[in-house]
């Protein structure tokens, strides 16, 4: 059977870190393609309790994400899916 391997190609990505959630949760802050569902904080101690948050695929579907995933962009730009942090490791590098 014959063998195949991925094009090299660069990817747009970020990961989804306590400190982002407090800055798009407490500061307002916009990330591509992130969608916060619902989250629980107090605003003047600047604490996050709780938080929930989804990226929207290609195929329309709204995916969950948590702390440590990281979300890549498609290459249509609109859409995003997340990655494991252990399989984003074996798969990507800085470019």
């Amino acid at each position: 059977m014959p063998k195949f391997r991925n094009k090299p190609i660069e990817i747009e990505a970020y990961q989804l870190t306590e400190d982002l959630i407090k800055s798009v949760v407490l500061d307002g802050l916009s990330v591509p393609g992130l969608c916060k569902m619902r989250s629980s904080s107090q605003l003047e101690r600047r604490e996050v309790y709780s938080s929930k948050f989804t990226v929207t695929t290609i195929q329309g579907k709204e995916t969950v994400v948590v702390v440590g995933d990281w979300i890549i962009t498609e290459p249509d730009g609109k859409s995003h899916y997340p990655c494991k942090p252990d399989i984003f490791a074996a798969r990507y590098e800085p470019a």
